[in-house]
């Protein structure tokens, strides 16, 4: 899965609500919800790559483009208007 897909994938469980979605449990709390759980993943995003093996940091890391993407949809911040960014 591209971050491209990733991010389409968090706007359509905004849009959708599935029923027992974590994520949309997130979108209901709102932008605090999701911060925290954006720096909790950069957290252990950080300690994997420190004391964990390889497979663990990517898996921590694909956990942290994921929330970014719930981020970016419950903002609607586009992937264009990141990439200007970069």
């Amino acid at each position: 899965m591209t971050f491209e897909e990733i991010v389409e994938l968090a706007k359509k469980r905004k849009e959708e609500k599935p029923e027992g979605s974590g994520t949309v449990a997130l979108f209901e709390k709102g932008t605090h919800a999701i911060g925290k759980k954006l720096v909790e993943e950069a957290a252990e995003s950080w300690m994997a790559a420190r004391y964990e093996t390889k497979e663990e940091l990517a898996l921590e890391l694909s956990q942290l483009l994921y929330y970014v993407a719930v981020m970016m949809a419950e903002k609607e911040i586009s992937l264009e208007e990141v990439y200007k960014k970069l």
